[in-house]
Protein backbone atom coordinates (compact mmCIF):
# COMPACT_ATOMS: atom_id res chain seq x y z
CA UNK A 1 0.00 0.00 0.00
CA UNK A 2 1.36 3.42 -0.98
CA UNK A 3 1.69 5.89 1.87
CA UNK A 4 1.72 9.68 1.82
CA UNK A 5 2.13 12.43 4.36
CA UNK A 6 -0.96 14.24 3.03
CA UNK A 7 -3.84 13.17 0.81
CA UNK A 8 -5.74 16.13 -0.66
CA UNK A 9 -9.20 15.24 -1.97
CA UNK A 10 -10.37 17.72 -4.60
CA UNK A 11 -8.25 19.39 -7.28
CA UNK A 12 -9.96 22.74 -7.51
CA UNK A 13 -8.45 26.07 -6.51
CA UNK A 14 -7.99 25.24 -2.82
CA UNK A 15 -6.87 21.65 -3.34
CA UNK A 16 -4.31 22.40 -6.04
CA UNK A 17 -2.85 25.30 -4.09
CA UNK A 18 -2.66 23.36 -0.83
CA UNK A 19 -1.05 20.35 -2.50
CA UNK A 20 1.59 22.50 -4.20
CA UNK A 21 2.57 24.34 -1.04
CA UNK A 22 2.65 21.18 1.09
CA UNK A 23 4.78 19.40 -1.51
CA UNK A 24 7.24 22.28 -1.66
CA UNK A 25 7.53 22.12 2.13
CA UNK A 26 8.90 18.59 1.78
CA UNK A 27 5.74 16.52 2.29
CA UNK A 28 4.78 13.53 0.16
CA UNK A 29 1.44 14.62 -1.24
CA UNK A 30 -1.28 12.77 -3.14
CA UNK A 31 -3.90 14.92 -4.90
CA UNK A 32 -7.07 13.08 -5.94
CA UNK A 33 -10.11 14.26 -7.93
CA UNK A 34 -13.01 12.32 -9.42
CA UNK A 35 -13.70 14.75 -12.30
CA UNK A 36 -12.51 14.14 -15.85
CA UNK A 37 -11.42 17.76 -16.37
CA UNK A 38 -9.05 19.65 -14.11
CA UNK A 39 -10.17 22.82 -12.30
CA UNK A 40 -13.24 23.52 -14.45
CA UNK A 41 -14.54 26.09 -11.97
CA UNK A 42 -11.35 28.12 -12.37
CA UNK A 43 -11.52 27.70 -16.15
CA UNK A 44 -15.05 29.16 -16.51
CA UNK A 45 -14.72 31.85 -13.85
CA UNK A 46 -14.66 35.53 -14.72
CA UNK A 47 -15.83 34.91 -18.27
CA UNK A 48 -12.76 32.74 -18.86
CA UNK A 49 -10.31 35.21 -17.32
CA UNK A 50 -10.56 34.12 -13.66
CA UNK A 51 -11.44 36.83 -11.15
CA UNK A 52 -8.66 35.45 -8.95
CA UNK A 53 -8.86 37.87 -5.99
CA UNK A 54 -10.09 41.23 -4.77
CA UNK A 55 -7.81 44.02 -3.58
CA UNK A 56 -10.30 45.05 -0.89
CA UNK A 57 -10.59 41.63 0.77
CA UNK A 58 -11.45 41.79 4.45
CA UNK A 59 -13.41 39.53 6.83
CA UNK A 60 -16.55 41.66 6.42
CA UNK A 61 -16.76 40.42 2.80
CA UNK A 62 -17.56 36.88 3.97
CA UNK A 63 -20.66 35.21 5.39
CA UNK A 64 -20.54 32.44 7.97
CA UNK A 65 -22.38 31.22 11.05
CA UNK A 66 -19.03 31.95 12.74
CA UNK A 67 -18.01 35.30 11.16
CA UNK A 68 -14.65 35.67 12.91
CA UNK A 69 -13.34 32.32 11.66
CA UNK A 70 -11.89 33.58 8.36
CA UNK A 71 -9.79 36.35 9.95
CA UNK A 72 -6.67 34.34 10.69
CA UNK A 73 -6.21 32.70 7.29
CA UNK A 74 -7.04 35.89 5.37
CA UNK A 75 -4.53 37.89 7.42
CA UNK A 76 -1.74 35.40 6.77
CA UNK A 77 -2.22 35.09 3.00
CA UNK A 78 -3.35 38.30 1.33
CA UNK A 79 -4.29 39.38 -2.21
CA UNK A 80 -0.79 40.87 -2.45
CA UNK A 81 0.72 37.46 -1.78
CA UNK A 82 -1.16 35.87 -4.67
CA UNK A 83 -0.36 38.82 -6.95
CA UNK A 84 3.32 38.29 -6.15
CA UNK A 85 2.97 34.63 -7.11
CA UNK A 86 1.45 35.63 -10.45
CA UNK A 87 4.39 37.96 -10.94
CA UNK A 88 6.88 35.12 -10.46
CA UNK A 89 5.18 33.31 -13.33
CA UNK A 90 4.93 36.41 -15.53
CA UNK A 91 1.13 36.39 -15.57
CA UNK A 92 -0.45 39.75 -16.44
CA UNK A 93 -3.54 40.99 -14.68
CA UNK A 94 -5.80 44.02 -14.47
CA UNK A 95 -8.37 45.56 -12.14
CA UNK A 96 -11.83 45.62 -13.68
CA UNK A 97 -14.24 46.98 -11.07
CA UNK A 98 -14.24 47.57 -7.29
CA UNK A 99 -10.92 45.83 -6.68
CA UNK A 100 -11.76 42.78 -8.82
CA UNK A 101 -8.61 41.39 -10.45
CA UNK A 102 -8.62 39.32 -13.65
CA UNK A 103 -5.97 37.65 -15.80
CA UNK A 104 -5.08 39.66 -18.89
CA UNK A 105 -5.22 36.55 -21.03
CA UNK A 106 -6.98 33.47 -19.70
CA UNK A 107 -8.00 31.42 -16.69
CA UNK A 108 -5.65 28.80 -18.08
CA UNK A 109 -2.79 30.94 -16.77
CA UNK A 110 -3.92 30.37 -13.18
CA UNK A 111 -4.49 26.66 -13.77
CA UNK A 112 -1.02 26.38 -15.31
CA UNK A 113 0.50 28.20 -12.33
CA UNK A 114 -1.15 25.81 -9.88
CA UNK A 115 0.00 22.77 -11.83
CA UNK A 116 3.56 24.06 -11.93
CA UNK A 117 3.43 24.67 -8.17
CA UNK A 118 2.35 21.04 -7.75
CA UNK A 119 5.16 19.88 -10.05
CA UNK A 120 7.65 21.88 -7.99
CA UNK A 121 6.40 20.01 -4.94
CA UNK A 122 6.57 16.59 -6.65
CA UNK A 123 2.86 16.10 -5.97
CA UNK A 124 1.37 12.79 -7.12
CA UNK A 125 -1.91 13.54 -8.93
CA UNK A 126 -4.58 10.94 -9.63
CA UNK A 127 -7.37 12.23 -11.87
CA UNK A 128 -9.93 11.00 -12.62
CA UNK A 129 -9.95 8.87 -9.50
CA UNK A 130 -12.87 8.45 -7.13
CA UNK A 131 -12.60 7.99 -3.37
CA UNK A 132 -15.14 5.53 -2.00
CA UNK A 133 -14.15 5.58 1.68
CA UNK A 134 -11.92 7.36 4.18
CA UNK A 135 -11.22 5.53 7.44
CA UNK A 136 -9.06 6.20 10.46
CA UNK A 137 -6.24 3.70 10.73
CA UNK A 138 -3.42 3.73 13.26
CA UNK A 139 -1.99 7.25 13.42
CA UNK A 140 -3.59 8.35 10.16
CA UNK A 141 -6.09 7.35 7.52
CA UNK A 142 -6.70 4.81 4.81
CA UNK A 143 -8.45 5.90 1.60
CA UNK A 144 -10.17 3.42 -0.68
CA UNK A 145 -9.77 4.83 -4.19
CA UNK A 146 -10.40 3.68 -7.75
CA UNK A 147 -6.63 3.03 -7.97
CA UNK A 148 -6.41 1.03 -4.76
CA UNK A 149 -6.04 1.70 -1.04
CA UNK A 150 -3.56 4.33 0.11
CA UNK A 151 -2.44 5.52 3.51
CA UNK A 152 -2.00 9.12 4.63
CA UNK A 153 -0.99 10.73 7.89
CA UNK A 154 -3.30 13.65 7.08
CA UNK A 155 -6.34 14.15 4.87
CA UNK A 156 -7.35 17.53 3.44
CA UNK A 157 -10.92 17.79 2.14
CA UNK A 158 -11.11 20.37 -0.65
CA UNK A 159 -14.09 18.97 -2.53
CA UNK A 160 -16.01 22.25 -2.93
CA UNK A 161 -19.78 22.67 -2.73
CA UNK A 162 -22.86 21.80 -4.75
CA UNK A 163 -22.82 24.65 -7.26
CA UNK A 164 -22.64 23.89 -11.00
CA UNK A 165 -23.17 20.10 -10.87
CA UNK A 166 -22.43 19.69 -14.60
CA UNK A 167 -18.72 20.23 -13.89
CA UNK A 168 -18.56 17.63 -11.14
CA UNK A 169 -19.88 19.22 -7.95
CA UNK A 170 -20.89 16.69 -5.29
CA UNK A 171 -21.78 16.41 -1.61
CA UNK A 172 -18.79 14.16 -0.86
CA UNK A 173 -17.17 16.66 1.52
CA UNK A 174 -20.34 17.09 3.57
CA UNK A 175 -20.87 13.32 3.80
CA UNK A 176 -17.30 12.84 4.93
CA UNK A 177 -17.63 15.60 7.54
CA UNK A 178 -20.78 14.01 8.95
CA UNK A 179 -19.12 10.59 8.94
CA UNK A 180 -16.51 11.98 11.34
CA UNK A 181 -19.10 13.64 13.57
CA UNK A 182 -19.02 17.18 12.18
CA UNK A 183 -22.04 19.42 11.93
CA UNK A 184 -22.80 20.89 8.51
CA UNK A 185 -24.53 24.25 8.13
CA UNK A 186 -27.28 23.55 5.58
CA UNK A 187 -25.84 24.22 2.11
CA UNK A 188 -27.80 26.56 -0.16
CA UNK A 189 -27.20 28.17 -3.56
CA UNK A 190 -25.42 31.54 -3.34
CA UNK A 191 -24.38 34.20 -5.83
CA UNK A 192 -27.39 33.00 -7.81
CA UNK A 193 -30.23 34.66 -9.81
CA UNK A 194 -33.59 34.96 -8.06
CA UNK A 195 -36.88 33.84 -9.59
CA UNK A 196 -40.56 34.80 -9.21
CA UNK A 197 -43.79 32.98 -9.96
CA UNK A 198 -45.01 33.53 -13.50
CA UNK A 199 -48.16 35.45 -12.56
CA UNK A 200 -46.42 38.07 -10.41
CA UNK A 201 -43.55 38.43 -12.89
CA UNK A 202 -45.62 38.82 -16.06
CA UNK A 203 -45.56 42.67 -15.99
CA UNK A 204 -41.74 42.57 -16.00
CA UNK A 205 -40.93 39.55 -18.20
CA UNK A 206 -40.76 41.78 -21.30
CA UNK A 207 -37.92 43.74 -19.64
CA UNK A 208 -35.57 40.74 -19.98
CA UNK A 209 -32.09 41.95 -20.87
CA UNK A 210 -32.53 45.42 -19.32
CA UNK A 211 -29.86 46.44 -16.83
CA UNK A 212 -29.50 49.44 -14.51
CA UNK A 213 -27.68 50.44 -11.31
CA UNK A 214 -29.72 49.91 -8.14
CA UNK A 215 -29.48 49.76 -4.38
CA UNK A 216 -30.74 46.41 -3.12
CA UNK A 217 -31.29 45.16 0.42
CA UNK A 218 -32.38 42.00 2.22
CA UNK A 219 -31.65 41.00 5.78
CA UNK A 220 -28.30 42.53 6.74
CA UNK A 221 -27.12 42.80 3.14
CA UNK A 222 -27.11 46.10 1.23
CA UNK A 223 -25.40 46.54 -2.15
CA UNK A 224 -25.03 49.21 -4.83
CA UNK A 225 -24.58 47.27 -8.06
CA UNK A 226 -26.17 46.63 -11.45
CA UNK A 227 -29.44 44.70 -11.66
CA UNK A 228 -30.48 42.65 -14.70
CA UNK A 229 -34.08 41.73 -15.56
CA UNK A 230 -34.57 38.18 -16.90
CA UNK A 231 -37.56 36.26 -18.24
CA UNK A 232 -37.93 34.47 -14.89
CA UNK A 233 -36.77 37.12 -12.42
CA UNK A 234 -33.70 39.14 -11.49
CA UNK A 235 -29.97 38.66 -11.96
CA UNK A 236 -26.86 40.81 -12.37
CA UNK A 237 -24.24 41.62 -9.72
CA UNK A 238 -26.74 43.30 -7.36
CA UNK A 239 -28.96 40.23 -7.20
CA UNK A 240 -26.12 37.72 -7.07
CA UNK A 241 -24.72 39.63 -4.10
CA UNK A 242 -28.01 39.86 -2.24
CA UNK A 243 -28.89 36.21 -2.92
CA UNK A 244 -26.34 35.14 -0.30
CA UNK A 245 -28.28 37.12 2.32
CA UNK A 246 -31.80 36.35 1.08
CA UNK A 247 -33.89 33.67 2.79
CA UNK A 248 -37.04 32.07 1.31
CA UNK A 249 -40.21 33.98 2.13
CA UNK A 250 -38.45 37.27 2.87
CA UNK A 251 -38.74 40.35 0.63
CA UNK A 252 -36.16 42.36 -1.22
CA UNK A 253 -36.22 46.15 -1.22
CA UNK A 254 -34.89 47.74 -4.38
CA UNK A 255 -34.18 51.40 -5.13
CA UNK A 256 -34.32 51.69 -8.92
CA UNK A 257 -33.02 55.27 -8.89
CA UNK A 258 -30.36 55.35 -6.14
CA UNK A 259 -28.53 58.40 -7.47
CA UNK A 260 -31.20 60.92 -6.48
CA UNK A 261 -34.33 61.65 -4.46
CA UNK A 262 -36.74 60.89 -7.29
CA UNK A 263 -39.76 62.53 -5.66
CA UNK A 264 -37.98 65.87 -5.22
CA UNK A 265 -36.51 65.63 -8.72
CA UNK A 266 -39.90 65.07 -10.35
CA UNK A 267 -41.56 67.85 -8.35
CA UNK A 268 -38.73 70.22 -9.29
CA UNK A 269 -39.09 69.27 -12.95
CA UNK A 270 -42.72 70.45 -13.00
CA UNK A 271 -41.53 74.06 -13.13
CA UNK A 272 -39.53 73.60 -16.33
CA UNK A 273 -40.79 70.50 -18.14
CA UNK A 274 -43.85 70.00 -20.35
CA UNK A 275 -43.05 66.34 -21.00
CA UNK A 276 -45.55 63.59 -20.39
CA UNK A 277 -44.97 61.83 -17.08
CA UNK A 278 -43.74 58.64 -18.78
CA UNK A 279 -41.32 60.62 -20.94
CA UNK A 280 -39.97 62.62 -18.00
CA UNK A 281 -39.43 59.40 -16.10
CA UNK A 282 -37.57 58.01 -19.12
CA UNK A 283 -34.95 60.76 -18.71
CA UNK A 284 -34.07 59.28 -15.32
CA UNK A 285 -34.61 55.56 -15.94
CA UNK A 286 -34.31 53.26 -18.98
CA UNK A 287 -37.23 54.01 -21.30
CA UNK A 288 -38.48 50.41 -21.29
CA UNK A 289 -38.62 50.42 -17.50
CA UNK A 290 -40.40 53.80 -17.40
CA UNK A 291 -43.03 52.55 -19.85
CA UNK A 292 -43.59 49.25 -18.01
CA UNK A 293 -43.74 50.95 -14.63
CA UNK A 294 -46.28 53.58 -15.66
CA UNK A 295 -48.45 51.28 -17.80
CA UNK A 296 -50.71 50.38 -14.84
CA UNK A 297 -51.28 54.13 -14.24
CA UNK A 298 -53.37 54.45 -17.41
CA UNK A 299 -54.02 58.01 -18.55
CA UNK A 300 -51.92 59.45 -15.70
CA UNK A 301 -48.78 58.36 -17.55
CA UNK A 302 -49.82 60.47 -20.55
CA UNK A 303 -50.43 63.69 -18.65
CA UNK A 304 -47.87 66.44 -18.88
CA UNK A 305 -45.81 66.88 -15.76
CA UNK A 306 -47.57 70.09 -14.59
CA UNK A 307 -50.88 68.20 -14.73
CA UNK A 308 -49.73 65.57 -12.27
CA UNK A 309 -50.37 66.19 -8.57
CA UNK A 310 -47.44 66.27 -6.18
CA UNK A 311 -48.87 63.40 -4.17
CA UNK A 312 -49.09 61.32 -7.36
CA UNK A 313 -45.45 62.06 -8.12
CA UNK A 314 -44.51 61.14 -4.54
CA UNK A 315 -46.36 57.84 -4.80
CA UNK A 316 -44.70 57.02 -8.11
CA UNK A 317 -41.25 57.87 -6.74
CA UNK A 318 -41.85 55.77 -3.62
CA UNK A 319 -42.89 52.77 -5.72
CA UNK A 320 -39.62 53.00 -7.65
CA UNK A 321 -37.29 53.72 -4.76
CA UNK A 322 -38.91 51.32 -2.28
CA UNK A 323 -39.86 48.45 -4.58
CA UNK A 324 -40.65 45.52 -2.30
CA UNK A 325 -40.93 42.10 -3.89
CA UNK A 326 -40.58 38.54 -2.62
CA UNK A 327 -38.80 35.96 -4.78
CA UNK A 328 -40.32 32.52 -5.08
CA UNK A 329 -36.88 30.90 -5.22
CA UNK A 330 -33.53 30.84 -6.98
CA UNK A 331 -32.17 29.40 -10.21
CA UNK A 332 -30.64 26.70 -8.00
CA UNK A 333 -27.37 24.84 -8.09
CA UNK A 334 -27.24 24.92 -11.88
CA UNK A 335 -26.70 28.71 -11.91
CA UNK A 336 -25.21 29.30 -8.44
CA UNK A 337 -21.60 30.46 -8.55
CA UNK A 338 -20.87 29.18 -5.03
CA UNK A 339 -22.38 27.27 -2.13
CA UNK A 340 -23.27 29.00 1.13
CA UNK A 341 -23.16 26.91 4.28
CA UNK A 342 -20.90 23.91 4.69
CA UNK A 343 -18.74 22.31 7.37
CA UNK A 344 -19.39 24.14 10.63
CA UNK A 345 -16.30 26.23 11.37
CA UNK A 346 -16.94 26.13 15.10
CA UNK A 347 -15.51 22.61 14.93
CA UNK A 348 -12.38 23.63 13.01
CA UNK A 349 -9.21 25.46 14.02
CA UNK A 350 -9.08 28.89 12.38
CA UNK A 351 -5.26 28.65 12.42
CA UNK A 352 -4.87 25.27 10.71
CA UNK A 353 -8.30 24.38 9.28
CA UNK A 354 -7.93 21.10 11.21
CA UNK A 355 -10.87 19.30 12.75
CA UNK A 356 -11.27 19.69 16.50
CA UNK A 357 -12.88 16.25 16.50
CA UNK A 358 -10.45 14.18 14.41
CA UNK A 359 -6.71 14.88 14.48
CA UNK A 360 -5.18 15.11 11.02
CA UNK A 361 -8.42 15.86 9.17
CA UNK A 362 -8.63 19.29 7.51
CA UNK A 363 -11.33 21.11 5.51
CA UNK A 364 -10.53 24.01 3.17
CA UNK A 365 -12.14 26.20 0.52
CA UNK A 366 -15.80 26.14 -0.44
CA UNK A 367 -16.68 23.00 1.52
CA UNK A 368 -16.29 25.11 4.67
CA UNK A 369 -19.03 27.46 5.93
CA UNK A 370 -17.29 30.60 4.64
CA UNK A 371 -18.86 32.32 1.62
CA UNK A 372 -17.42 35.42 -0.02
CA UNK A 373 -19.08 38.22 -1.91
CA UNK A 374 -19.09 38.29 -5.69
CA UNK A 375 -15.85 39.66 -7.11
CA UNK A 376 -12.86 37.42 -6.38
CA UNK A 377 -13.40 36.96 -2.65
CA UNK A 378 -14.12 33.24 -2.84
CA UNK A 379 -10.89 32.57 -4.71
CA UNK A 380 -9.00 34.54 -2.06
CA UNK A 381 -10.58 32.34 0.61
CA UNK A 382 -9.45 29.28 -1.37
CA UNK A 383 -5.85 30.55 -1.50
CA UNK A 384 -5.80 31.68 2.13
CA UNK A 385 -7.39 28.58 3.65
CA UNK A 386 -5.19 26.31 1.51
CA UNK A 387 -2.05 28.18 2.55
CA UNK A 388 -2.93 28.01 6.25
CA UNK A 389 -3.66 24.29 6.00
CA UNK A 390 -0.52 23.40 4.03
CA UNK A 391 1.67 25.41 6.38
CA UNK A 392 0.14 23.62 9.37
CA UNK A 393 0.62 20.18 7.80
CA UNK A 394 4.30 20.96 7.18
CA UNK A 395 4.82 22.26 10.70
CA UNK A 396 3.16 19.18 12.22
CA UNK A 397 5.37 16.91 10.12
CA UNK A 398 8.53 18.79 11.13
CA UNK A 399 7.69 18.90 14.83
CA UNK A 400 9.80 16.49 16.90
CA UNK A 401 8.00 13.61 18.52
CA UNK A 402 7.27 14.11 22.24
CA UNK A 403 10.11 12.91 24.43
CA UNK A 404 9.53 9.55 26.07
CA UNK A 405 8.65 9.81 29.73
CA UNK A 406 10.91 8.02 32.18
CA UNK A 407 9.17 5.18 34.00
CA UNK A 408 8.01 6.04 37.51
CA UNK A 409 10.26 4.99 40.37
Amino acid sequence: MQRFDVAVIGAGAAGLFCAGIAGQRGLRVLLIDHAEKLAEKIRISGGGRCNFTNLHTKPANFLSANPAFCRSALARYTPGDFIALLGRYGIGWHEKHKGQLFCDDSSEDVIGLLLRECEAGAVTRWQPCGVSAVLQAGHGFELDTARGTVGAARVVVATGGLSIPKIGASDFGYRLARQFGHRVVEPRPALVPLTFDAASWSPFAALAGLSLPVKIASGEGVFLEDLLFTHRGLSGPAVLQISSHWRPGTPLEVDLAPAEDLGNALRGAKAVSRRKLVNELATRLPARLAEAWTAPLGTLAERTLPEVKDKELAALAASLQHWRLTPSGTEGWRKAEVTAGGVDTRELSSQTLESRRVAGLHFIGEVVDVTGWLGGYNFQWAWASAHACAQACAERQAAPAPAARAPAG
